[in-house]
């Protein structure tokens, strides 16, 4: 993957920067609510944050390329699964968010399960993830995933150390059976300071737009941090393997944060550019007995904007 350093890309780069710039703010407008006390102590502690022209023309071009990823994956049959852990608030939604934005979801889908069911609790621990493994064709992006045994499982007491351990025993060839099975897998932690994560707490509890964020798990992990990096050292230190090794993506500043995972991710996969057939729009038929029907008004949304 290159630069685009041609007139004909570029130009395609900055008509799509413009095309795109509201939809994109609109994704970034991520403090609505926040008072201006919190928003001057948030730019103190981010004093080098990216600009936002750098930012969005990497962006474009990065989901360009995820664009010619997704192309690869249903030409080839490829499946690609890759997993988002780390610590709350870490800044996982919004690179999967990033990730997914422009791709098209019956190929790229995200699974963020929900707490185990009683009979999903007494079943073989993997088997919940695997229905939502990819068939060929498909990428799978796992917002959190299996690995909630070896961090808040295991912090909270939801397992027992028994569980722990079998599942340090289990995971490695769980995870070599799926890359022998010919799934691209990548595993992806992100890190923040404890200093950042109690600014951005601190954030949520006041911005009523984001306060659904923040739920009593997050707050009890803020209490555990230190047993929360227990957790997490143990768990890079018994499934860390050549397979699937871990990436720790560094999430301070959340537009590097973003940009940074793409660019590895790309790296990640062996995709080729597909060749596309082009496309001509076929002319319409029209009948000259066909007249429009005249609908009633109280079927359309009323024009208040």
């Amino acid at each position: 993957m290159s630069d685009a350093d041609d007139d004909g890309p570029m130009d395609w780069l900055e008509a799509e920067l413009q095309d795109t710039f509201d939809e994109d703010l609109e994704i970034e407008f991520a403090e609505p609510m926040l008072s201006q006390e919190i928003r001057k102590i948030y730019n103190e502690q981010h004093p080098e944050q990216l600009d936002r022209r750098t930012y969005f023309r990497n962006l474009l071009r990065l989901q360009s390329e995820l664009i010619k990823v997704q192309d690869w994956v249903q030409h080839s049959g490829a499946k690609v699964c890759i997993l988002f852990e780390g610590r709350d608030s870490a800044g996982k939604g919004g690179v999967i968010k990033r990730i997914t934005q422009r791709l098209n979801p019956r190929v790229a889908r995200v699974v963020a399960l929900s707490a185990p069911t009683p009979r999903e609790q007494s079943q073989w621990y993997f088997q919940r993830y695997v229905p939502h493994l990819p068939a060929g064709g498909e990428i799978v992006f796992f917002d959190r995933s299996w690995y909630n045994r070896a961090g808040v499982e295991r912090v909270m007491g939801f397992a027992t150390p028994e569980q722990v351990e079998q599942f340090f025993q289990d995971v490695p060839e769980f995870e070599r059976m799926l890359v022998r099975s010919g799934i691209i897998l990548l595993k992806y932690w992100f890190s923040i300071t404890d200093e950042e994560q109690q600014l951005r707490f601190l954030m949520r509890i006041h911005d009523p737009m984001k306060q659904w964020k923040l739920s009593p798990m997050d707050l009890q992990s803020r209490i555990r941090w230190e047993q929360y990096t227990k957790a997490k050292e143990a768990m890079f230190e018994r499934t860390n393997i050549p397979e699937a090794p871990w990436f720790i993506v560094e999430g301070n500043d959340k537009k590097r944060e973003r940009l940074n995972c793409i660019e590895h991710l790309l790296t990640k996969i062996p995709y080729e550019e597909v060749p596309h057939q082009k496309v001509v729009l076929p002319e319409r038929e029209f009948s000259p007995n066909y007249e429009r029907q005249v609908l009633p008004d109280e079927l359309y949304v009323p024009k208040i904007y």
